[in-house]
């Protein structure tokens, strides 16, 4: 390791370097983080106590709410440490250990979105034939696949990353270890790497887009065959939500990753990377929950029940 790198050790810059911000910051990302874990945490748990969300649908959700509790968990605390330092120290080994979760757990919801347009397309295509297809063993070894997809390419990712020789600045500017930021640093070529880091991205990211919009179209066109008015509208309304969480997690990703390492902007992408692992992982259980009767009626439920 020693003849590899002489780099034990790097300096991330955070946000802002201005005092004024950092307060207002601080406070900022603690309310988005306590959102973030009681909305997830509280999704987990009203799926846990209420056997109506028993379900392929609420086992996929509670997945997913539990990657966004994780990878927003990995990321939060060095984003706080960077507003009460001026420059946050973390140790080589404790930068790439960042990256793996946040990769790997970015990655395994990445598959979980797609998991759930498969199931959602079982739901609303075939409706009668939904319990014998999306089985409990079918989401168990989708959930299983996800996630082993998703730490394979976490370490993939990390090792490309960690591969390259960092004899020069150790300062990331940015407020985690993101791959971009990190690569920056190399003072090796990095040609190779760069093709690794889109190839790989590309393939899950586009993989799972695939699966997601045959799926959709699968759903529409048996939304299209329906004559009854409510069943267009409840067929509908059971995509809304997954949609929602679809086009703002995807519109992010393929902004910060599939693009060359000469073509990032570190103001921007630290900007796209607040939105991804802090604001998305608040977001999607608001959206699941604003929109879902079932949610809101099994948090009623268990609320009535605590009085």
């Amino acid at each position: 390791m020693e003849n590899r790198t002489e780099v034990t050790e790097f300096l991330l810059l955070g946000l802002t370097d201005d005092p004024r911000l950092q307060l207002p910051l601080f406070m900022t990302f603690l309310l988005v983080y306590t959102i973030t874990v009681l909305g997830n945490l509280g999704m987990i748990l009203l799926i846990l106590l209420d056997a109506r969300l028993h379900t392929p649908m609420y086992f996929f959700l509670g997945n997913l709410s539990l990657v966004d509790f994780c990878y927003s968990s990995a990321v939060t605390p060095t984003a706080w440490a960077s507003f009460k330092v001026a420059d946050e120290v973390i140790s080589y080994n404790a930068c790439a250990t960042q990256m793996f979760f946040v990769t790997g757990f970015a990655t395994v919801e990445n598959y979980l979105l797609a998991s759930m347009a498969y199931d959602r397309c079982a739901a609303v295509c075939k409706p009668l034939h939904y319990p014998t297809t999306v089985t409990a063993g079918v989401c168990a070894g989708l959930v299983i696949g996800c996630y082993a997809c998703g730490f394979l390419s976490a370490s993939i990712y990390t090792g490309n990353t960690f591969s390259l020789l960092f004899c020069n600045s150790n300062v990331v500017h940015h407020f985690f270890c993101d791959i971009p930021a990190v690569m920056a640093l190399s003072c090796s070529k990095r040609h190779v790497n760069d093709l690794v880091l889109i190839y790989v991205a590309t393939f899950n990211i586009f993989f799972a887009l695939v699966v997601i919009l045959i799926s959709y179209v699968l759903i529409f066109i048996s939304i299209l065959k329906l004559r009854s008015g409510t069943g267009y509208q409840k067929a509908l309304s059971t995509c809304a939500s997954h949609l929602t969480t679809v086009s703002i997690f995807y519109g992010t990703v393929i902004f910060m990753y599939l693009q060359p390492s000469s073509g990032h902007s570190m103001d921007t992408d630290q900007i796209a990377s607040v939105f991804y692992t802090i604001v998305i992982p608040m977001l999607n259980p608001m959206v699941y929950s604003l929109r879902n009767k079932e949610v809101k009626s099994a948090f009623t439920k268990i609320v009535l029940k605590a009085k």
